[in-house]
């Protein structure tokens, strides 16, 4: 299983993985994008600042890549990167379907995303991502489920998802909202003939959201690979908007806010791989010392405090602009 090499590997940064959410498209509700990308967000200059992130991480030892259907063009310019640099057969790459995206490269669509669990939906964006990144996909995770998903009921789909696994791609999940928990255990219960569908899952964990953490212990223990997914609560966690207590913690350890708060996660013992959303090379070179930050018992206990009620959360996320 691909992600066996990266669990167990031991180079610093074995557990980061680089998702490409933010530059795979000209929109999105990251904080301080308008000042990581400019004003020429082109196809071509978006190709070049994702090529140029991929070999940054690669260099740096990243070697999970996390990729969907609605980021844009990125499994287009994941696959572009990988048929340029043949040699590097050791990555492990991931996406997801579920979502379509509609924003036709506009920063100011009326919908960006529109998101549907059915088979149907399945069967195209598999065959989409499959043309782009043959052999190349590793795992392939339903985007976004939530405890009221058709996704956990659906007989059929969960059939298609046994058919991939079995034919060497491993089927994942991701989750959002206020109710993940409950999600990450409702997902756990569905089986093919007995044995288990789901072999990752991909949630919200960071600093201020840590309300899936007893389930996702849960996923772990029962065998599945951890993705934390938006450490940075999309640039919440940033040094320009990081709590005071954070900056404080991120000022006595002498690093970035944004490594503090990855170390966070990384400090998780569920936690198999976090990603870094970094848009520009320099925000990654930062997001990486996550690896070596020493998180002392009291600045765990003074992070701990900064931790909202997930409605709140939530509610705020979904009021973040599309930049």
């Amino acid at each position: 299983m691909p992600f066996a090499r990266l669990t167990t590997a031991t180079t610093p940064t074995a557990h980061i993985g680089l998702g490409l959410a933010a530059v795979g498209r000209p929109g999105y509700i990251n904080l301080g994008r308008d000042e990581d990308l400019g004003d020429d967000r082109s196809v071509e200059t978006l190709r070049a600042r994702t090529h140029e992130l991929l070999d940054a991480a690669y260099a740096q030892g990243v070697r999970y890549f996390d990729v969907a259907r609605s980021y844009g063009r990125s499994e287009e310019f994941l696959a572009d990167w990988l048929d340029r640099n043949p040699g590097r057969n050791d990555v492990v790459i991931g996406s997801k379907w579920g979502y379509t995206y509609t924003a036709g490269w506009s920063t100011d669509a009326e919908k960006h995303e529109v998101k549907d669990h059915s088979v149907q939906t399945y069967d195209r964006q598999r065959a989409e991502s499959a043309e782009l990144l043959r052999d190349r996909l590793d795992l392939y995770q339903i985007h976004s489920v939530t405890p009221d998903s058709p996704a956990l009921t659906d007989k059929e789909l969960h059939a298609r998802l046994a058919e991939a696994a079995a034919q060497g791609v491993t089927v994942g999940f991701s989750t959002s909202g206020p109710a993940q928990a409950d999600a990450i255990r409702a997902a756990l219960e569905v089986t093919v003939d007995g044995e288990p569908v789901f072999r990752t899952v991909q949630s919200t964990y960071n600093a201020l959201e840590t309300s899936a953490g007893p389930a996702l212990a849960e996923a772990h223990d029962a065998g599945l690979t951890v993705i934390v997914k938006e450490g940075m609560a999309n640039g919440r966690l940033a040094d320009a908007h990081a709590p005071d207590a954070l900056k404080a913690v991120a000022a006595e350890t002498s690093l970035g806010c944004d490594a503090v708060a990855l170390a966070l996660v990384l400090r998780q013992p569920w936690v198999g791989v976090v990603l870094s959303g970094a848009a520009t090379t320099n925000q990654l070179a930062s997001n990486l010392h996550a690896a070596v930050v020493d998180l002392t018992d009291g600045h765990l206990s003074r992070l701990a405090e900064l931790a909202e009620e997930p409605r709140t959360y939530w509610q705020r996320r979904g009021q973040l602009p599309w930049h």
